[in-house]
């Protein structure tokens, strides 16, 4: 079955369907890594958006069991690859990608010419676009194609509800704007025990206590999130430890009176090279975002903590006195190195 992406532009790159015979929408950005299309596609980040992987094979190794992924189903609104392989070769493959992309109705192309749409993504940036399907031919409402930035995205993949997970002395609230189920599992093997809030709760107001709080990586632009950010900025007043990845980082540094722009086509990959600006050590990271923090915003109590070294952007935020601390890179990768781990151990080192 063939399908179409078509840009917001006009532009269009033909393809084969191999995934659901649906049509959508949603902003179109790339990923650069060879491996991890499992974690990836059920990364929460990605909500609302069409994954173009660079990497030209995908599919090679299937689809791993669920305690696998990153969150419970594919997060992604579509797929882009250049070369789909449906006979997948892994012990612990339960299924082809193709087959899982058809039971959680998400639409994928192959046959994309994905070098030329990258070069075509960093040019002029991220752009929105839409995936037709041949038999589904999707219909644009009046007000264009979906962009994701447009709204809040949290409440789409928050928890709803109160969680625990793990055992120990320590505890602390994760505030769930999209978290990835490698960063629950980084501190429940460190012996922390870990309460899972919806991206709106006011840990303040649980009816227990807690040693320190945790913002998780999410999609969409942050400044969308206003209950998160006007909750973590009391948080910040009662001088409570703090930790954010990738979202919660901009999310903190809003917080904290700073402000946050979109990057021109982001940082989606495995390979991505930080300077830690203390030590300056250069470690390796795995990295999903599309905005970043603007330094120049917020005040000399903070200090540019890790810098990107192919572009020089933020890449993480520090209190000069208190324990607040966030970075923009995972460090609990999944897919991706794992250099940064030691930055969970860092953390509770402020409890």
């Amino acid at each position: 079955m063939t399908g179409k992406l078509i840009l917001s532009d006009g532009t269009v790159f033909l393809g084969q369907s191999f995934g659901a015979a649906f049509s959508t929408s949603g902003e179109v950005v790339f990923n650069t890594g060879m491996v991890g299309y499992p974690e990836s596609l059920t990364d929460p980040s990605y909500y609302g958006q069409i994954l173009v992987l660079t990497y030209p094979l995908q599919g090679n190794y299937g689809v791993p069991q669920k305690r696998f992924w990153e969150s419970e189903r594919i997060q992604v609104k579509g797929l882009i690859v250049q070369n789909y392989l449906d006979n997948p070769s892994h012990f612990e493959s339960q299924k082809t990608l193709g087959q899982w992309l058809k039971e959680e109705g998400v639409p994928a192309l192959q046959g994309i010419d994905t070098r030329a749409l990258t070069i075509k993504l960093r040019e002029h940036g991220v752009m929105l676009g839409r995936v037709e399907v041949k038999s589904q031919k999707l219909k644009v409402k009046s007000s264009g194609i979906y962009d994701p930035n447009s709204e809040n995205l949290l409440p789409y993949v928050s928890t709803d509800k109160v969680l625990t997970y793990g055992h120990g002395n320590k505890h602390i609230i994760l505030i769930d704007c999209g978290v990835k189920e490698n960063i629950i599992r980084s501190f429940v093997k460190r012996g922390v025990r870990v309460t899972r809030m919806p991206w709106d709760s006011d840990p303040l107001q649980a009816k227990f206590d807690f040693d320190g709080i945790f913002i998780s990586n999410g999609p969409g632009d942050p400044k969308q999130a206003k209950q998160t950010i006007q909750n973590v900025k009391v948080l910040l007043d009662k001088n409570i430890p703090t930790f954010g990845i990738c979202l919660g980082s901009q999310i903190l540094a809003l917080a904290a009176g700073g402000n946050t722009y979109k990057l021109k086509f982001g940082h989606r990959g495995q390979n991505q090279p930080v300077l830690d600006q203390n030590s300056k050590k250069a470690i390796i990271t795995s990295q999903n975002h599309g905005f970043a923090v603007d330094m120049k915003s917020l005040g000399s109590d903070w200090k540019d903590w890790f810098v990107n070294l192919n572009d020089g952007t933020n890449e993480g935020i520090r209190h000069r006195s208190k324990p607040f601390m966030a970075v923009q890179f995972h460090p609990e990768a999944s897919p991706g190195p794992t250099d940064a781990s030691y930055l969970f151990d860092e953390f509770l080192d402020y409890l």
